[in-house]
Order: structure tokens, then sequence, then C-alpha cells
């Protein structure tokens, strides 16, 4: 691929602790992911996105990061890492790991020493009395230590907010991407791109202040020193005249494209937001990126099957009932429209099983932060992280061979990778088939609307294939064409059924 091989690539988010268990002890390491990226050379991706792998007391899943130059020996080990990145690229695959600068952990050298030297606290933010801001995950955003001062953390207390107005925070992240650059990564997911700058007197707004752009030019600077490398931000920012800021020639390369994840199955929305995004990356000279689902947010299946199709992190709607028959229909076909537009695409893993929401984990065994913030009111994100069924018929369906971190269904039997793939009809060979038309035919580029009434989507791409989704009722006559190169369901002769994709030369 060229030096800016992100503009169409498919990336497969890989959740370390859920994917493959190689040693046996019921979480997901580098050992499991070493020995299946075969399975993701043979899907057909590009790259593998990967959420943090560092060493942490998982006060949030890892996202509270005690050292952001070494792995958490659950994993692994770095040198393990290294040979992990060689690995993948002797198949082509490139990688990005998650790197999270709006904060720390309590578990920190830094925030450590700052418990013993209070003369060092400016590394944070620390106050003789807590200020207004709720956490994200509930409750208040400041914490009291022994000594009476009070911390800031946006998330969860275990997760102190980074002072960004601190030279010695720049200099760190700035040594922890060429760290990482130097061996081998390709890119940089950044987490809660926005939230890292602070307003004075830590009152008011603290998402997306002017102030953060500075930070994203110093490390395009070091990006640039690197051939072939990649920033891509997570930005949550529904004013696109904001989100395009941190797409500027010296900024972030790509933003996940979350409005296209929050969007309804309806045909309308779909359209505009698709309209939108392209409006917005078009003037940029910025690929657009396109994504159903994610470790946040839950699995598309379920979300497609409910009455209420959208997605808010406000309102999770979790155990909301879902038809899965009806969303798994749908998400066989939002896979085509997604794999179909223009730019890159993301992939969260188990998406390309038709993985459903679990909905049923026992309280107990519940590790997400939200659950506990919450008084135990707001389920959170478990469900969506629970470890991939591999083979077998019955858990830990391969994944590895000890009782999993996160308990599996039964009923995922019919799921695994095994099953699947003997499956020509499968979701797994609906994406390695997509996947492979994609390579060819799809990716960067742009396309042409085709106008086939209000309850579809239809469009042309460069190469001629023409993609026509039916989120209407009754089925609809397809356009002229010579072959339908592929489809998310059976056709109804030359008619496309409700909630159906195909795609045509």
């Amino acid at each position: 691929m060229s030096e800016t091989w992100w503009r169409g690539a498919a990336i497969y988010q890989v959740y370390l602790r859920s994917f493959a268990d190689g040693n046996g002890d019921g979480v997901g390491d580098l050992a499991g992911l070493r020995a299946r990226l075969p399975y993701l050379s043979a899907l057909g991706v590009n790259a593998i996105w990967l959420n943090p792998w560092y060493p942490s007391p998982l006060a949030d899943g890892g996202y509270d990061v005690a050292d952001y130059r070494d792995i958490d020996p659950v994993f692994g080990t770095l040198a393990e890492a290294e040979e992990f990145i060689a690995e993948a690229h002797e198949l082509n695959i490139r990688i990005i790991i998650d790197v999270v600068p709006n904060h720390s952990s309590t578990a920190s050298a830094w925030f450590r020493e700052a418990l013993r030297d209070p003369s060092v606290r400016d590394r944070f933010w620390f106050r003789d009395e807590p200020g207004e801001w709720q956490s994200i995950f509930g409750g208040p955003a400041w914490t009291q230590l022994p000594d009476g001062q009070w911390y800031l953390h946006l998330f969860d207390p275990g997760q102190p907010d980074l002072n960004w107005t601190n030279p010695d925070v720049h200099r760190e992240f700035h040594d922890v991407l060429r760290f990482w650059y130097d061996r081998g990564v390709d890119g940089i997911r950044i987490d809660s791109a926005a939230l890292l700058t602070k307003p004075e007197g830590l009152t008011g707004s603290y998402e997306d202040l002017d102030e953060v752009h500075d930070v994203y030019r110093s490390w395009r600077l070091i990006n640039d020193e690197y051939a072939d490398r990649v920033l891509v931000g997570e930005v949550w920012l529904p004013d696109q005249e904001r989100l395009a800021r941190y797409l500027r020639s010296d900024e972030l390369h790509t933003v996940f494209n979350f409005p296209f994840l929050a969007c309804p199955w309806e045909p309308a929305g779909l359209r505009e937001v698709i309209e939108q995004t392209l409006a917005t990356h078009a003037p940029l000279g910025a690929p657009p990126t396109w994504v159903l689902s994610n470790h946040d947010v839950a699995r598309v299946v379920t979300r497609y099957g409910r009455a209420d199709t959208s997605w808010d992190h406000g309102d999770r709607r979790d155990g909301a009932p879902a038809d899965l028959e009806l969303g798994y229909r749908r998400a066989r076909a939002a896979a085509l429209l997604a794999m179909a537009l223009p730019g890159g695409i993301y992939i969260y893993q188990g998406e390309e099983l038709g993985l459903p929401e679990v909905d049923d984990i026992p309280d107990e065994l519940r590790q997400d932060p939200m659950w506990r913030r919450s008084n135990h009111t707001v389920k959170g994100r478990d469900g969506c992280r629970v470890p991939l069924p591999w083979s077998g018929d019955e858990p830990p369906f391969g994944f590895g061979t000890a009782t999993p971190w996160l308990p599996q269904p039964d009923a995922w039997n019919k799921l695994t990778v095994e099953a699947q793939t003997a499956d020509l009809g499968s979701m797994l060979n609906l994406y390695r088939n997509g996947l492979r038309i994609r390579a060819e035919r799809l990716g960067d580029g742009t396309l042409t609307w085709l106008d086939l009434g209000p309850d579809v989507l239809a469009f042309t791409r460069d190469s001629g294939l023409t993609c026509v989704v039916n989120l209407g009722a009754e089925p609809v006559p397809l356009p002229g064409h010579a072959t339908v190169l592929l489809a998310s369901g059976p056709l109804d002769g030359d008619r496309l059924p409700t909630d159906t994709a195909a795609w045509l030369i």
C-alpha cells in the first residue's frame, strides 16, 4: 500500500483481553493474537487497532495506563509486542495502538510521586476544594486525598486527568510517540482526543477547547519524522465545522465517524450523515472513516433489532428488547453499505461473526466502572466485550482452555469461526467476500448518488460498482446491471427485499 495506506484501509479493532487466550488463564493475550494472525489475514484486513495493552490496574479496562512504555504482563512482554508487530508486517497488516493522553493512572509513577511530593502535583489537576464537574462515568469528577486536597478525574477516580499546561506532559507524550514508532507501530489512535485541555478555573465546558489543536500540531511534527504513519482521533463532536479543525493538514489524518455509528437505520438520516461526512472531509483532502460498533457501544446486531436503532451514550438502553433476527439482517446490509462508502472502515472484533450484545452477564461478574459508578443502574460496556467464540460446541469455544474472564452464551456455538467458515451464507463469509471485493474495487475515492426512491440508498463508485440498500418495507427493483457481485441476503428475482444490500456491476 502507498504512504497514505489508511485512506482506504479496512482496520480491525482488537480488544486484546477478549480476542484469543494463548496461555490458558482465561484472558486474551499477545500469544493468542499472534496465533490468530492468519485468521485476520484471511479475513482481508489491512490493519489492526489494539485497545490499550499497557500495565494497568484496570479501573477502566486498561484506559488507566500505569506505564506507557511497557506491556501488561497478563498480555505478554514488550519483546512479544515487537515480535507481533514484525509478524503482522510480514502479512502486510499494519498496527495502530491506543494512546491515552487525557489521563493517567493512580498507579503511574507520576501520580505516586505527586502523592509523596506536592511540588510535582501540577502534572495533574489538584485543588484545595472540589469543582463542579461530574464524571463521565457518573458521580463527582473530584476525589479527595488523605491530606485534604482533591484531584480531577473526568472518568474513573483511578484515572487522574493530566495537566496539559505543564511542559512535562507534552515532553512525556512526545517521547511515548517516538518510543512506539521506533518499534514499528504504524499509527496512533488518540483516546478522548477533544478533552485534553481544560478551561481556566476548571469550570464550564471542557470539551474541544482551541488549545487542544496546539497539542496535535506538535504530534503531527513528530509523526512526520517517520514514514507512513497515521494519527487517528477519537472525537465525538456533532458540529462538523469544529470536527473539521482536527483534520487540518498539520493535525490528525483521520477521525472516527461517530455520527454514522449513532445514526438510526433510516434512509434519510443515513444519507444525510453520509453526505455531511463527505462534505466535511473533501475540502480538507482527508479520508472519511465508517464504523458500526466498537468496545464502548452495544453491538450492532442488537442495536438494529431494537425499536429505536439509534445510539446515544447518555441513554444506552442496556437490556432493551431486540429482535435479533431483524438486527442480524440489517447488520448484514449495513456491513455492505459501510464497506462500499469512500474512505476507510473499522470492524470491531466479532462484528464479522454477527455477535449480539450479551445483556445477561451476572451482576457479580460485571467489571465496567459505569456499573459501579452508576450505583448499579447502568449495565455498561461489558456486554460487547465478551470473549470471541472460535470453535467447538460449548464455552470457552476455543478462546482458550480456561473459563473466560466474561462468560460466553451457550447459543454462540452457532456463531463460532469454525461453524461460520463452513457456512457459505454466514456473516463471516459475507465479510470475507465483501473485504475481498472492496480491496479490488472500493476504498478511497468518490461516489455518485442514484435516485431509486426515498427508501433506498444507492450510489455508484469510481470503479463502476453500484451499491443498493433497501431500507423500505417492500422489495424494490434493482437498477440495470450485468452481475450481482454480492448481496447481504437472498434476492427476490430481480428485486431487492427489505433490509438488504447488493453490490452490482
